[in-house]
This record gives structure tokens, sequence and C-alpha cells, in this order.
């Protein structure tokens, strides 16, 4: 019985990598099949990876933190008694195919042995500080109870590292440009990566334009109160959602992408309205797909879903990729407005600073409003100027107006 190496397997979406955030076994574990061994991180999400083999855990063969290619080896599994086959389904987010509890308890029983007794004890506090700096727990001596690994036995490990040649090589990461000490460097990679390179595309493909307008809010606000039930009070977002999508029925273009390969500028049926959305582990945007068939209601259900799915790393590749059209309410970090960056492919982004009471002139006479700052920053390839003004005009007339035709499911 030969060992089996367990390669990262295809992750879809066109995704060739995924930094590994986490292991799950250690060597020296005995894994089942299907049974979570790694959480990875990719440009869409972050999912567990599924081991279609059973045995024990024999290696590990990236580090947390690093980078891995699908394709690359993830571990290796030394069979128990006898090689138990795996399904070979391992696609992320799915694993193999799953056998009934009852027959896998049995199988279980019967193939897999009891773990074996783990060479090292550790605690999940001091497991987290050796691999912050860069320790494999399994390397080291532990001086508590039956070899328990202690805070204090990590210390020391860390301390004996840093030798004169140590030292002297820290105090070398010098920023070359300024001259300044570096305090730390940030890898980009996984959502973060995807980010960076997502931005940098769209800054380097795309020939935007902004237009804005300021607008009297106070209409609307008096709207989300008449539509308070006692259940319900619809979150502004999913308003100005129900106008954007109205305003793109009226102006298709800003629907749209651009297909550089074939020169052309395709335009889309139906809107999948993108939400900005900020997470600890950086800005995406998850979309609400068919939002142009939504009520209000609708609309707002599905936002509040899908943003705190993103913050919490569960929402799926498909949602965090196929937006036709962004929506970001920049507001919510207290500012009036911005020039904000086309999440690419799309070709448009509206966005909405925060509503201030300010005077404004009504029917001749000032008077206290509430103003809130409309922009929308547009790919010129797909239209010019006065399409553009003409949406965002329509959307603040309409926001003012209250006039938004909505479908007939809404509240």
């Amino acid at each position: 019985m030969s060992d089996t190496v367990f390669t990262l397997p295809d992750l879809g979406e066109g995704l060739t990598e995924a930094e590994l955030v986490k292991w799950l076994v250690h060597p020296g574990d005995t894994v089942a099949v299907d049974a979570p061994v790694a959480e990875v991180e990719t440009a869409k999400a972050t999912v567990e990876v599924p081991s279609p083999f059973a045995g024990i855990v024999a290696e590990l063969h990236a580090a947390e933190g690093s980078t891995v290619a699908v394709g690359a080896p993830l571990i290796t599994v030394r069979p128990v008694e006898e090689k138990q086959a795996g399904s070979g389904n391992v696609l992320v987010g799915y694993g193999t195919t799953e056998a009934p509890a009852r027959r896998r308890r049995r199988q279980a029983a019967a193939v897999t042995p009891a773990p074996p007794e783990r060479p090292k004890i550790v605690s999940p506090v001091v497991r987290q500080l050796a691999r912050r700096a860069g320790l494999d727990p399994a390397t080291l001596v532990g001086t508590g109870s039956d070899g328990l690994i202690t805070r204090a036995d990590v210390e020391r490990a860390i301390e004996a590292r840093k030798t004169p040649e140590a030292e002297d090589t820290e105090a070398e990461d010098v920023d070359r440009r300024t001259g300044l000490p570096v305090r730390t460097r940030v890898p980009l990679t996984g959502v973060r990566g995807r980010i960076a390179r997502t931005l940098t595309r769209s800054r380097a493909e795309i020939p935007e334009a902004t237009t804005w307008v300021d607008v009297d809010a106070t209409a609307l606000l008096a709207l989300q109160e008449d539509m308070r039930r006692d259940d319900w009070k619809p979150g502004l977002v999913a308003l100005l959602a129900r106008f954007v999508v109205a305003g793109l029925r009226e102006f298709p273009a800003l629907n749209s992408r651009v297909d550089v390969e074939r020169e052309e500028v395709v335009h889309l049926d139906g809107v999948n309205l993108g939400v900005a959305a900020q997470t600890e582990r950086g800005l995406v945007v998850p979309a609400v797909r068919g939002a142009d068939r939504l009520s209000i209601r609708g609309l707002d259900t599905e936002i509040r879903r899908l943003t705190a799915a993103a913050r919490e790393g569960t929402a799926t590749a498909a949602e965090l990729s196929s937006g036709s059209f962004t929506l970001n309410n920049y507001g919510v970090f207290g500012v009036d407005g911005s020039a904000a960056i086309i999440n690419h492919p799309e070709a448009a982004i509206l966005g909405i600073g925060r509503i201030l009471p300010r005077p404004w002139v009504v029917d001749g006479e000032v008077a206290a409003r509430r103003i809130a700052q409309l922009s929308l920053v547009f790919d010129h390839r797909v239209c010019d100027g006065g399409t553009a003004a003409g949406f965002l005009r329509f959307v603040a007339d309409a926001w003012r107006l209250r006039c938004a035709p909505s479908p007939t499911s809404d509240p």
C-alpha cells in the first residue's frame, strides 16, 4: 500500500489558485472520506476542501498563508489497512458523494482504527502563536505536563532564532524609495489580490467619466416611513435600488459590458444589481440576481442576505461575480461624494453619499431639507455623457418625486 498525494482540485469559475488560510488536520491525524482537511480562500470566497481519501495524514505540502496552485500537492494520505477509494468528486463546496450516515459509521468502525495518540499536545492559542512566528509545533519540545507545549516553549523557540545575523537581516528591511523602515508586508493574495487585479484592470482598460448631482432626499425619507410595517422597514439602499433598475430600463446602455476580443458592446436583458459591501477581507460586490423583477421588499430582503453572507465569507462565487451594474453606499463611511472605480467588466457604478440637513431652495424659498449627492461613473465606450446624465437625472428626479415605476407586487 502506497501513500496517496491529494492535489488542490479544480475550484471552478476559472480560478487557478487559492490561499491556504488554515489547516484543519495535522500529520498523524486520521481522516475519513469527505472530511474537510483545509480552509482556502479564493478570489471569490472562503471554502473548505474535503479529502477524497481515508487514512492517516502523512504530510502537509503547504504552509498556512501561502498560495497553492490548482493541481499542486496539498496533503499526502497513508492508507490504514487497505486503500479506500474516494468518490473522486472533489469540487470545492460539494465534496465527495455522501454515503448514508449509518453506512459511514459501519465503514469507519470496520476500516478506520482509533486515531493514534497525537505526538504533541498544543492548545489552539499556542498553535496560533507558533504559526504566526513561522514555527512548526511538531519540532518544539514541550515542558508542560504530558509533553504539553506551552506559550513559554514557543517564546523560547522564537528567541533562540534571533541570532545576530537574523537581527541584522531584519534591520535591513528598509523601503528603498523613502529610506523608512518597513513596518509590515501584506501579500496581495486571495480576495485582496483579486480586488487589486480587478481595480487595476478597470483603470487600465476602461475610459471612465464621472458625473454627479445633489438631490433632495426629504421625500425619500418620508417614503421610507410611509412604507414601514410592524415587521419591516425598507432600507434606503433597497429604495434606491428600485429607482436604479427603473432607470436602467430607460437607459439600457449602462447595463452592458464591452467584449474587447470581439469589439462589441454587449447589452444585457435583465439586471443583476451588485451591492458593494465592505468586509474584513476587503470590498466585495455580491449581486442581486433578477433585481429588475423584484419588489422593494424583495430587494431589501435579498440585499440584507447577500451583504451578511459577504461579511461572513459565505457568499458563493456566482453571487460575487454575476453583477451587471453596481450600487455603492459610501455614505455609511461618513463621506459626501466619491469618484468610484467601475467593477470590471461592468459599464457603470452609482454611488450615494451621506444624507445631511442643508439649506435648499423650494418654491423660491430657502428651507431646511435632507440633501445627498449621487455620483455616476460610466464607461465612455458604451455611451456618451448625455445618456449618463439622463440616467442620473432620472434616478434623482424619481427619488425626489417618489415616482419610480415598480412591480405590482411592491408593498
